[in-house]
């Protein structure tokens, strides 16, 4: 066995089945806290609250911690700029996204986007000064990235890209 059947071959569709539920898991519960929160600190009547506090306390100067300085001069310009200004728009981006994200990978449909999305979420906060879960989070998204459609073969994935497939130009190759 090489690497390449790992992402390649369908019989390691179960270790993505496996590696999506997990993930798809992780960011529906995520999502779903930020949109039932009785706060309405995500989506409710005081909307953009908490990434508010979240962009500001990523903002911070911090030579020790557990929250180091954001590393990189141009991000801090985004967080500034547009995201903090916009904070009410990001936060329902963030919630409904987490939501989308989990629901797409749960099913396995569209699976390597929703995966590429969910590590894009996950490297945005890793960028802000975050660790948590997001470095393992953006290790499985890309891996289900790599995986393509191995990782939704078991899920409807296995019916839309077969759909795809026969509806393009020339059929399946």
């Amino acid at each position: 066995m090489d690497t390449r059947s790992l992402f390649t071959d369908v019989k390691f569709s179960v270790i993505w089945l496996i590696v999506r539920l997990y993930l798809g898991y992780q960011w529906l519960v995520s999502g779903w806290a930020k949109l039932t929160d009785p706060s309405g600190i995500w989506v409710g009547g005081k909307a953009g609250t908490a990434i508010s506090g979240f962009f500001r306390f990523s903002l911070q100067s911090r030579t020790q911690g557990t929250h180091p300085d954001m590393a990189y001069g141009w991000y801090r310009d985004f967080i500034q700029g547009f995201a903090l200004p916009n904070a009410r728009f990001f936060s329902f981006l963030i919630s409904y996204g987490e939501i989308l994200v989990g629901v797409a990978l749960i099913l396995g449909a569209l699976t390597a986007w929703a995966a590429f999305f969910g590590a894009l979420m996950n490297f945005a906060y890793m960028l802000a000064g975050t660790a948590g879960v997001n470095p393992l989070m953006f290790l499985l998204g890309v891996l289900l990235v790599a995986a393509g459609a191995n990782a939704g073969h078991l899920g409807f994935d296995r019916f839309l890209l077969g759909w795809r497939r026969r509806a393009s130009p020339g059929g399946a190759r």
